[in-house]
């Protein structure tokens, strides 16, 4: 072998590192599924699928069905599937429980901030008002350099929020806590992208609005 084919076979082999280590880095990190859980085709496990604190958007009194969703607010596809969320919620109200969990993707950078915001709102009763405006509102804070702080303190003075109150929550390590505790059950039942959805534990293979009403209908019927 020449010496200049060993050099060329060694510029190929650092480049080939040096492109699998910025995959790696760029990558949701993952974690091994809980057994029975998602990651296959078992149930997720209920406990770690609904916490007893996990938001519950709409609550059916059977409990039936529950249908949990890993969200990231700065998630372009979040954002899509949020207005079907919203029609299946009306569709299924009183029929069938849906609960919010965030999952913050590491690459978006506004994201965790973002969801802090929302626990924040919560602490005063208004969840659904602060993540509806987070979506509404998405494209004027998402993927930007600049912090969004101006911009959520904006959010919870137009929704009458106790603005002392809220900056306590939001900024109380107890929040970080909360909302790191959603990623980290999320990962242990095998998410690694947004959005993901179970329908009572399991995880449907959804391509459409019409999938999603098959996979609900199906576990009503039982």
């Amino acid at each position: 072998m020449t010496k200049i084919l060993k050099l060329s076979l060694a510029l190929v082999v650092a480049v080939l590192a040096v492109i699998g280590a910025l995959l790696a880095f760029n990558r949701t990190p993952e974690a091994e599924p809980e057994a029975g859980g998602a990651g296959g085709e078992g149930v997720a496990p209920a406990s770690v699928l609904v916490r007893p604190n996990s938001h519950r958007l709409s609550t059916a009194k059977d409990g039936k069905v529950t249908v949990v969703e890993f969200l990231d607010l700065e998630c372009e596809s979040c954002r899509a599937a949020f207005p079907h969320m919203e029609r299946l919620r009306k569709e299924y109200e009183g029929r069938v429980t849906f609960v919010m969990r965030y999952f913050p993707i590491p690459s978006h950078r506004n994201a965790e901030l973002a969801a802090k915001a929302v626990e924040a709102a919560a602490a005063q009763g208004k969840l659904e008002a602060m993540y509806t405006k987070m979506y509404e509102t998405q494209e004027s804070w998402g993927d930007q350099q600049v912090s969004p702080e101006k911009t959520f303190r904006g959010f919870a003075r137009d929704l009458g929020l106790d603005m002392a109150k809220f900056e306590e929550v939001w900024k109380n390590s107890a929040t970080a806590a909360r909302v790191n505790k959603d990623r980290e059950d999320g990962l242990a039942l095998g998410v690694q992208g947004t959005p993901t959805f179970f329908v009572n534990g399991k995880r449907p293979q959804i391509t459409s609005y019409e999938d999603f009403k098959a996979a609900i209908d199906a576990e009503l019927a039982k």
